[in-house]
């Protein structure tokens, strides 16, 4: 009979409690299996490991010899552990190039836990309305409105972002119009805007989304706006199609470098997100 390594915890359990009852609250097992185990592995070794006293075991000269030995596989096991434990973190810097309006509803409640796991990951987050180059390596990952047509690049569309005409939440229509700065890069969101705005329409320009989002919500005019954002709001829906019936949709990419893409530690965060996405997928839908 091979000797069955598992049981070796029992040996040093029964050695350190000198009770089968001691070994068994250590091992959170019954006193019967304790026995069982231990019988088995002095049959398998060929030798008795143990003396048996009214009031307890005790190592016999072969037990006692086993003994070091036995400590040395279980140091060397915990090592083992440790040692595995240590590769299956990721460790490293990530930067992020992120659209603004996915950084605080998405990005940070999705990377909150995978950071939380592994201490050794460096996150950061970039919010620029300009392309960055990933191949100048200004960020190792970038979430895009617009697919990339050259490079050595990795992309993946992860959803599609639905946008809506949006009002007060409480139902008034103002005549003003919230929107982007002329020289701002978001002319598709820009030319929706424009589309509902006659000539002479009163103007608010901001260049954030949060800012406009607070500046409809508080009155101050209507806007074109992600539907996840304006609803998470309470902004009223005017319009989910443009005034000549085309839809305002945009996909979202993620797009990485094909040379980072198989790193683990981009890797990890590049799942992160598109899992994080992949959960509040009808989020970004009309209602």
């Amino acid at each position: 009979m091979q000797p069955n390594w598992d049981d070796l915890r029992v040996f040093l359990a029964l050695a350190r409690e000198g009770s089968l009852s001691g070994a068994a609250r250590r091992l959170r097992s019954g006193v019967a299996t304790v026995s069982r185990r231990i019988e088995r592995f002095e049959s398998a070794l060929g030798v008795p490991l143990f003396l048996r006293h009214q009031s307890g075991y005790s190592l016999t000269d072969q037990g006692s010899a086993l003994l070091p030995r036995a400590e040395a596989a279980e140091e060397a096991l915990v090592s083992l552990r440790h040692e595995a434990g240590a590769q299956d973190q990721v460790t490293g810097h990530v930067r992020i190039a992120s659209i603004e309006s996915l950084i605080t509803p998405l990005l940070v409640p999705t990377l909150a836990p995978l950071m939380a796991a592994h201490p050794g990951l460096d996150i950061e987050i970039l919010f620029s309305t300009q392309t960055i180059n990933l191949h100048r390596h200004d960020a190792d990952l970038a979430l895009r409105m617009v697919r990339p047509d050259h490079g050595h690049l990795r992309v993946r569309q992860l959803v599609t972002m639905g946008f809506g005409l949006y009002g007060p939440p409480d139902g008034t229509r103002p005549t003003r119009h919230v929107s982007w700065p002329d020289q701002v890069g978001l002319g598709t969101v820009l030319a929706w805007s424009r589309a509902f705005a006659g000539a002479d329409a009163p103007q608010f320009a901001v260049n954030t989304l949060e800012a406009q989002v607070e500046a409809v919500r508080r009155g101050c005019g209507i806007a074109v706006l992600p539907h996840f954002l304006a609803r998470a709001a309470g902004l009223n829906l005017i319009a989910t199609r443009l005034p000549e019936g085309g839809p305002m949709e945009r996909p979202i990419f993620m797009v990485t470098h094909a040379d980072l893409a198989g790193t683990r530690r981009v890797n990890a965060v590049a799942e992160a997100i598109a899992d994080g996405m992949a959960a509040r997928r009808a989020e970004f839908g009309a209602a």
